[in-house]
């Protein structure tokens, strides 16, 4: 396929992403499109080619190889830009290295009592108000509570983390100052945070970060900025995904009463549905951009080095190469292999804790709330304005 002249401006990978994502499967599955800031990127749309791009060593994720007029993506201080989601081997191996020291499985399997308990709090309000939205009241303040506990944030500041991050994750065109205030909020009290924590250190996971950038042993330790940026990304990511999962799943199983009923049937069905939910409408349509370090061919299309990249879990989850029937929803399937979580190096580090949060929240709800409905029709669901990330914007519902 030749390099079009220019790029392409697809309205359906906003509007209706995985109708989109079918066409460009067929059509052109490795596509030059523009990007949300209006520059170019290619997409790639189907599972086997976005499995192999993922695990690709040439596609970068150090935003210093890409050339001018293409795609970039978010836009933060050093301080907060130092992550895993900008790094290639070696500062990324030496960084993820460090940091699975303090984000261990047990670590994981500790939070799952207070997270259940998280939950149970939540229901007991919604079960006062008789219902209301699910995404407010719910999905959106149990991950949040839950990262805070993981990081140390007092439960007084919690209300302030949503408010930064829901500003950062849906930028208002009309105000944007409101995503500048929330950077320099994250970053003010995540610096006065570190501190305290440096001083007195606790049970939490920052601290144990604190202790990794502050030990000169094993191999090299953590840039002050590398700390506050992982700190920033564990908060980001812990939180936006999750609230998207819960969302999703929850709209997935009441707007399909016959998975609902299996669920509810034989719970032990939920890890593999917590996948299926990954796999069906998992929280990221396109993942994090990528540079080529030198010309590539990506499903028999030559993408220039320098140019980005944008490979699409979303769209591979719905891909029948690799998943019979795939835009149907069914808990009992079999969704290993799903890519919403990543692949390669570049993995998600923080998977079990979403899968077990996830999990839990919908095992507490569904048992709460036997006739838990939506309060609207599904058609009247919003949903975010993105091409990175459809979550919903709030889900009414009767208890």
């Amino acid at each position: 396929m030749a390099t079009p002249a220019t790029p392409e401006a697809l309205d359906g990978l906003i509007d209706d992403p995985y109708t989109t994502y079918a066409l460009l499967r067929e059509s052109a599955p490795v596509r030059r499109v523009t990007g949300t800031d209006g520059n170019a990127a290619w997409l790639v749309t189907r599972h086997a080619d976005v499995r192999e791009a993922l695990a690709d060593p040439r596609l970068s994720l150090d935003k210093a190889h890409a050339l001018p007029g293409n795609y970039r993506g978010f836009s933060l201080p050093p301080a907060l830009d130092a992550n895993l989601l900008n790094m290639d081997p070696p500062d990324h191996t030496r960084v993820r290295r460090l940091v699975a020291k303090a984000f261990t499985p047990g670590r994981t399997e500790r939070l799952r009592e207070p997270v259940r308990r998280a939950a149970d709090e939540l229901l007991d309000a919604l079960e006062e108000a008789g219902g209301g939205d699910l995404v407010a009241a719910y999905a959106a303040p149990l991950p949040i509570a839950v990262i805070c506990d993981l990081l140390g944030v007092p439960a007084t500041r919690r209300p302030d983390f949503r408010t930064w991050t829901d500003a950062l994750v849906a930028p208002d065109p009309a105000r944007p100052h409101l995503a500048k205030e929330a950077v320099a909020g994250l970053l003010g009290y995540f610096t006065a945070l570190i501190a305290e924590k440096r001083a007195r250190p606790g049970d939490d996971l920052l601290s144990d970060l604190i202790a990794v950038r502050d030990d000169d042993g094993d191999g090299g330790r953590l840039s002050e900025d590398e700390l506050m940026s992982l700190a920033f990304l564990i908060l980001f990511a812990g939180y936006e995904n999750v609230v998207q999962l819960i969302g999703t799943a929850v709209l997935g199983l009441l707007s399909h009463p016959e998975q609902l009923a299996a669920v509810r049937a034989d719970p032990d069905l939920l890890p593999g549905a917590v996948e299926e939910f990954l796999r069906h409408e998992g929280p990221v349509l396109l993942a994090i951009r990528r540079f080529p370090l030198e010309d590539v061919t990506i499903g028999g299309v030559r993408v220039p080095k320098g140019e980005t990249v944008l490979l699409s879990p979303g769209s591979a989850g719905r891909d029948p190469e690799r998943f019979a029937d795939p835009d149907r929803l069914d808990v009992t399937r079999d969704a290993s292999g799903h890519l919403a979580l990543g692949h390669g190096i570049h993995y998600c580090l923080g998977a079990p804790l979403a899968r077990m949060e996830t999990a839990t929240a919908l095992a507490a709800l569904i048992e709460r709330f036997p006739d838990l409905a939506l309060a609207v029709p599904v058609q009247e669901l919003r949903r975010r304005p993105s091409m990175r990330a459809r979550g919903l914007l709030e889900l009414p519902v009767v208890c």
